[in-house]
């Protein structure tokens, strides 16, 4: 997954990422992480189509054209439309460009149980899960044998999380166990844990301007916002023709006004009192 991605691999990820927090507010939770991991079984699986999804000498558009045309009508338009977007990107290897659709489907299931509220319960769960596994060998045995069906673990893991744990949390345990992706079971626990924990302990700053920033604009915000508080900021650029000049940052409850209006109303504000 991304800590094994190259600094220019991991660029192209940040830039998909991105993709999907705009994406987000329109889609559908509940069901995005779960297109986006069939998208990744089927690049698993079908060795000569990641080949070519990868291949940097074919171009972006026409890799993209060739997944839309496999996953048009399959799944969600969301979907459709951040898989395009990683396979039009440049990957150093085409195990890369799976790793990053299986980064994004974890993401997928962390933005869901945000949204409701539970991404905290899902760092939780995942982590007690895991521990349960190193305390259980029975159950870390039947989890992880090659001899036993699919269908019966899937069985065993609904018994023992269906409602018990947050929707999400069961299909990041199901998908660790069905397809391991050559991990042992605790090491792919851990890594879609440091995922999840990566969104939770990051700040969203709403930012409104009267003009769109550019991207350079954009990264160098990121950055003195997270140095500013110690964490990664996600900025939600909003477009607002009342703000007549820079910017108007909102953090939770904190509100950093640098708008010309918002120094104009400083002023009023200063002279009427």
């Amino acid at each position: 997954m991304s800590s094994a991605l190259g600094a220019v691999s991991r660029a192209s990820l940040a830039e998909v990422k991105e993709r999907l927090e705009a994406l987000v507010p329109s889609a559908d939770l509940a069901v995005l992480g779960g297109e986006l991991f069939g998208v990744l079984n089927l690049i698993d699986r079908e060795h000569g189509l990641r080949r070519a999804l990868a291949d940097p000498a074919r171009a972006g558009d026409a890799k993209a054209a060739l997944i839309e045309g496999l996953l048009d009508g399959k799944v969600s338009p969301a979907a459709v439309a951040l898989v395009a977007d990683v396979v039009r990107l440049r990957w150093s290897r085409p195990s890369e460009l799976a790793d990053a659709v299986e980064t994004l489907a974890v993401t997928a299931e962390a933005a869901r149980a945000e949204a409701d509220g539970r991404i905290d319960d899902l760092e939780d769960e995942l982590f007690r899960f895991s521990r349960v596994v190193e305390g259980e060998p029975e159950l870390r045995s039947a989890l992880t044998d090659p001899a036993l069906p699919a269908d019966r673990k899937q069985g065993l893991l609904e018994a023992l999380l269906a409602g018990k744990a947050t929707p999400s949390t069961l299909r990041l345990v199901t998908e660790v166990v069905l397809r391991p992706r050559g991990r042992s079971l605790e090491s792919g626990l851990a890594e879609y844990g440091r995922v999840v924990t990566q969104r939770r302990q990051r700040l969203v700053a709403l930012v409104r301007s009267a003009v769109d920033l550019t991207e350079a604009q954009r990264t160098r915000l990121a950055a003195v916002l997270a140095a500013a508080y110690g964490h990664e900021v996600h900025l939600n650029i909003e477009l607002d023709p009342t703000v007549v000049g820079g910017l108007s940052i909102q953090l939770g409850d904190e509100v950093i006004d640098g708008t010309i209006a918002g120094r104009l109303d400083d002023v009023r504000r200063r002279l009427a009192s």
